[in-house]
């Protein structure tokens, strides 16, 4: 008798911790827009100093998407924005014995037109080749962007992911069109 008092009491405790956490939570935290910039979605790397054709062709990316969340910080002050890019690696001929690769790739933030970068960041992610397997999908280690807590500021923002090209690889890219 006396553990089934203590469980009854231990879950309505419980039951009142959850009605307590969902009326305090408010409305989500706004996010910005975000959006791959079609030129720059795909990243073709060839042997250094070779002619760009198939066979000297070491790896080829693709900027397939992203993951990300947005949270409003402490005493919500200002909205929390984190973002990690997904990617998806083929192994070119050239890249045979090829285990280790890094994607070079850029996020931005503009203004609602973008009119103005506010913000440009650079990473590169590591890619890993199993033994016998061409072909692997990565997801980069997340990034975090703080704006401030208004949401006409936040939402009015755009984020725009892109691998970070050289002009020869943007010009490739161009003339062969989207994916």
């Amino acid at each position: 008798m006396r553990l089934t008092a203590l469980t009854a009491l231990a879950g309505a405790a419980l039951l009142g911790g959850c009605g307590g956490v969902s009326t305090s939570a408010g409305p989500p935290a706004p996010c910005p827009r975000v959006t791959i910039l079609a030129d720059g979605a795909d990243l073709t790397q060839h042997r250094p100093g070779a002619v760009a054709d198939l066979t000297t062709m070491t790896f080829d990316a693709r900027l397939l998407g992203f993951s990300g969340r947005c949270d409003y910080a402490r005493r919500r002050e200002s909205v929390v924005v984190t973002l990690s890019a997904i990617f998806e690696v083929e192994r070119g001929p050239a890249g045979a014995g090829l285990r280790q690769a890094s994607v070079p790739w850029f996020l931005a933030v503009t203004d609602a037109g973008d009119g103005q970068v506010i913000d440009r960041q650079e990473f590169t992610s590591p890619v890993t080749f199993e033994a016998n397997v061409n072909r692997v999908r990565v997801q980069s280690a997340p990034v975090r962007l703080n704006f401030p807590a208004d949401e006409r500021l936040v939402e009015n923002h755009n984020v725009r992911l892109s691998f970070q090209l050289t002009p020869e690889q943007l010009a490739h890219n161009r003339r062969r069109g989207p994916r």
